[in-house]
């Protein structure tokens, strides 16, 4: 019986794993996955790394060698992460090619630390780019205000490049806005389009998170805004994608900037473990899956049907305006989640750093 994860593919979305450990690119468990249940990409952020780096005996070897070398423990940090990513990558470059470079892709974020730096951005972007030398390598900017100069930047230069960190959809628009004017630019520069590939990582479950603290026990607008916000940000990608401006770069062999549902594992327990696969399935999107979404998944839980974005678009719309109706501001809430978000990005790299230089010590003592 074909996997309930792999028939996303059928409804015309990817389904990525939100996940990656040097144990898993390295011992078979990616490729299983990418085999078995039609996994199409692999994400990666501090937080992720973090936890991966901080536990087992993986890492040891080259950690030490590292160390010995005289390396510091960031440089220690970006040559493991870089090293996992590329492994990754090779994993899913059967699918890549598969697929004509449409998919297949892992992603790895700059550091937390520049996310008010565009310029340190812009060149960290290309930095590792470089390192890992993959056709089907994403670098991860986050959506900041200084993050979309150089989302435009790293678009004109040519790369690959996953936006993170996505809440508000004025500020999805705008992010809309870098991808295309890369990509114009690179036209009227004589350059080509058609090889590039990019997504539009938009959060899910922490608006709910947020949303929830704010409104009542027993509200009827409680775990309904996540679902909303995503919903009208494909409406504004349906939006965005069609048209003279987009038709124009169409003709040049462009490809559409896919919507990325990103943090999709429900936060409460009184959720459905899959609310934020079952209710956004549509065609040219992505689902990032944790892995408690993963094993519910596969055992059989919610109900999975082809275009279940579009269903419930006016509801969708009428919730957002509910919550300012409660006294709920969405430009609060949003704002609040970024700066949260690359906060705690912050923390994990942190902790992490801090992690590899007690194991270092250790190792090297």
């Amino acid at each position: 019986m074909t996997s309930a994860i792999a028939r996303l593919n059928d409804f015309g979305q990817s389904p990525w794993l939100d996940n990656l450990t040097r144990g898993m690119a390295r011992g078979g468990e990616l490729a299983r996955l990418v085999a078995d249940d039609g996994i199409r990409g692999v994400t990666s952020n501090p937080s992720i790394f973090e936890k991966a780096m901080a536990s087992g005996d993986d890492y040891d070897a080259e950690l030490a060698e590292l160390t010995r070398g005289g390396a510091t423990i960031e440089e220690v940090y970006w040559a493991l992460a870089v090293g996992d990513v590329s492994t990754a990558a090779d994993v899913l470059r059967p699918t890549h090619d598969r697929l004509g470079g449409a998919d297949g892709f892992v992603s790895l974020e700059v550091s937390p630390d520049i996310a008010g730096d565009t310029t340190a951005t812009v060149a960290q972007v290309a930095e590792l780019a470089g390192r890992v030398d993959r056709p089907n390598l994403m670098v991860k900017i986050p959506a900041t205000e200084a993050g979309l100069p150089a989302i435009q930047e790293g678009v004109a230069a040519g790369l690959n490049i996953n936006i993170t960190l996505i809440f508000a959809l004025g500020r999805y628009d705008a992010v809309v806005e870098a991808y295309l004017r890369g990509l114009e630019r690179r036209v009227e520069a004589g350059l080509p389009v058609d090889a590039m590939h990019s997504v539009a990582s938009f959060f899910v479950s922490r608006v709910d998170t947020e949303t929830d603290k704010r409104l009542p026990e027993g509200h009827p607008l409680r775990g309904r805004a996540a679902v909303a916000n995503a919903k009208i940000a494909y409406q504004h990608f349906l939006e965005h994608f069609r048209g003279p401006r987009w038709e124009a770069l169409a003709a040049h062999g462009a490809t559409l900037q896919r919507p990325l549902w990103a943090s999709t594992s429900t936060k409460n327990p009184a959720y459905s473990p899959t609310l934020y696969v079952d209710t956004l399935i549509g065609e040219n999107t992505i689902n990032t899956l944790a892995p408690p979404s993963v094993e519910a998944l596969r055992a059989g839980q919610g109900h999975q049907e082809a275009g279940s974005i579009l269903d419930g678009v006016d509801d969708a719309r009428a919730v957002l305006d509910g919550l300012a109706e409660a006294g709920v501001s969405y430009d609060d809430v949003t704002a609040t989640l970024e700066h949260d978000g690359v906060a705690a990005f912050s923390r994990a790299f942190h902790d992490c750093l801090d992690s590899l230089a007690k194991r270092a010590a250790e190792l090297t003592s």
